[in-house]
């Protein structure tokens, strides 16, 4: 019985979310939960282009707290619930979603520098300067 090779991913999401190499498609980009490895295992691509900082908690942030505050204000508003079990339901809500989110976005932005070739930046010379 033989297998077919899956297609490989395409996208930065596709690769990032997978937490697979943005050369090879293979090889992993972290070794543990957030933590970067230091190079692709398969192809030997060095991450230390990878700098993503905040941003993958401030999308994760912002993905998280709406739908989550709209929540907890239903739990008031509709149901009346004690203000001690709102705040303990959506404080372990917001904090699991948050961390649900943190590796595939972390991925999904690393994937994305290497594709897009991003760079830190840089003021372009003038003529005459």
């Amino acid at each position: 019985m033989t297998t077919e090779p899956q297609p490989l991913a395409k996208t930065s999401f596709e690769l990032g979310t997978k937490g697979r190499c943005p050369r090879c498609h293979k090889g992993r980009i972290f070794d543990g939960f957030l933590k970067l490895a230091s190079r692709c295992e398969v192809c030997g691509l060095d991450y230390s282009f990878a700098d993503p900082a905040d941003g993958p908690a401030f999308f994760a942030m912002s993905i998280a707290s709406f739908p989550i505050v709209g929540f907890a204000a239903w739990l008031e508003l509709a149901l009346h619930v004690p203000l001690l079990i709102n705040i303990v339901l959506t404080s372990v809500l917001i904090i699991g979603v948050c961390c649900a989110l943190l590796r595939p976005l972390k991925g999904w932005l690393v994937c994305s520098q290497y594709i897009n070739k991003a760079e830190e930046g840089r003021l372009a010379a003038t003529d005459g300067e």
